[in-house]
């Protein structure tokens, strides 16, 4: 996959001018039977896989109680996380990525979620695992997950995304691979209780107006919350996607806050302080904090911004046929809905709306597909999403202008694949 971001390999991305591209075809879907019918013209061979019986169709296979929990298929085993060596100190307090090339649809199965750990991934017995609420409240609480478990659930599906997703392309086009540029992102069902259902057990004090949220981890990770925020929709989540969470996502016990960044949504939750001003955690201090090129740095940066990325074609799902292809991608905003997802074939100079299939929903993931007919020409694969506010997606131009190069959160720049005419399909920018 990546290679290390030496200089040689910031030499081999290209950087390209726009023009001499002309706009791809966009046909319907009729196209597709020229290509199968050239098929049929051709000599008749047998086929094997026809032909002759397989070993699936000749032998019995593995009984109900060999996979009890269930297993992708071997022929899936490419489909995995996969982190990038060189990028952290150590494994434990590193990231992962989702394989977002190969997914489709808008839930990211369970086992597939991308991970970030500031102290490794710690394995608590839900039986010993306390929630207490503090602070400026009327009655300090501390629930069990037998407590939380018996309280009003709700089920809602929201998008994760890390604040540094794309952080290492502020600078140019790095990593070859649509997991490595953008995979530190997921969208699941969680269910769980709303924050509210419990702040409001315990009786907010009037002059409240930030949380503080403790997980029990390693490393204590801890992050400052408004208190608006907490009562608007945030929800303590025990389960995603029908199934406990896993140990990797915060078993027993997260947080979800909808459209923000990952960092908040603190995993193996134990503690909620209520207090009148933020904490000035490390994590929100000297970590994950917006440098600008001034070298001041952007306060409480929560929001993520709307974005889009083509997973298919992509570096890792070149283009295998001339004829009719299918482009897919996703696209979300944590202000709310997506409206309109737009994709270019020449570098950003022609736009065609891209059909939307699936649920659209608030602060979640929606995917998108474009129908096509590829001759083997050389493509500069775009998406925008503008979202329900109308926010447009910016170009990486547009928001270095105003971010500089120093941060390595909130990129929400268009990403740009170049398809060769060999299909071959690399991370580029358009100069």
């Amino acid at each position: 996959m990546s290679e290390k971001p030496t200089s040689d390999v910031l030499n081999r991305r290209r950087f390209l001018g726009a023009a001499g591209l002309g706009a791809a075809g966009l046909a319907g879907a009729g196209s597709m039977l020229p290509s199968l019918a050239a098929k049929a013209g051709e000599a008749a061979k047998p086929d094997p896989a026809i032909t002759e019986i397989q070993d699936w169709n000749r032998y019995l296979g593995d009984g109900v109680d060999k996979r009890p929990y269930g297993v992708p298929s071997k022929f899936e085993k490419d489909v995995i996380r996969r982190d990038v060596s060189w990028l952290t100190a150590s494994p434990e307090s590193s990231v992962n990525f989702t394989p977002l090339h190969a997914l489709d649809g808008i839930i990211t199965p369970s086992g597939l979620c991308f991970e970030r750990h500031h102290g490794g991934v710690a394995e608590i017995d839900p039986a010993q695992h306390r929630l207490m609420i503090h602070g400026l409240v009327d009655t300090p609480l501390v629930f069990t997950m037998d407590d939380i478990k018996r309280m009003p659930r709700v089920n809602k599906i929201y998008f994760l995304e890390c604040a540094a997703n794309s952080g290492m392309e502020w600078r140019g086009a790095q990593l070859n691979g649509c997991q490595f540029t953008h995979g530190m992102i997921h969208n699941v069902m969680y269910t769980g209780v709303t924050l509210k259902t419990l702040l409001e057990q315990a009786g907010v004090k009037s002059n409240a107006k930030w949380l503080l949220l403790e997980g029990a981890d390693s490393a204590g990770m801890d992050r400052s919350l408004p208190l608006e925020k907490a009562l608007d929709d945030v929800m303590i989540a025990y389960a995603m996607n029908g199934e406990a969470l896993r140990p990797e996502n915060g078993y027993p016990l997260r947080a979800v806050i909808p459209g923000w960044q990952g960092n908040l949504w603190v995993k193996w939750l134990r503690r909620i302080e209520v207090g009148d001003m933020p904490w000035q955690t490390r994590e929100e201090t000297s970590k994950y904090t917006d440098l600008m090129s001034d070298g001041r740095a952007r306060k409480h940066t929560f929001v993520m911004d709307a974005k889009s990325v083509i997973t298919s074609p992509s570096p890792q799902m070149p283009l295998k046929f001339k004829g009719r292809n299918v482009l897919t991608g996703i696209a979300w905003s944590g202000r709310g809905t997506v409206k309109r997802v737009d994709v270019s074939m020449d570098g950003g100079r022609n736009w065609y709306e891209a059909r939307i299939d699936g649920p659209v929903l608030n602060k979640s993931i929606v995917r998108f597909y474009v129908d096509f007919d590829w001759n083997g020409e050389e493509l500069m694969l775009q998406s925008r999403a503008i979202d329900e506010t109308g926010y447009v997606q910016p170009t990486k131009a547009e928001l270095r202008k105003i971010r500089g190069v120093n941060s390595v959160y909130h990129n929400n720049g268009i990403q740009t694949w170049l398809v060769h005419p060999d299909g071959v399909t690399e991370n580029v920018e358009i100069a």
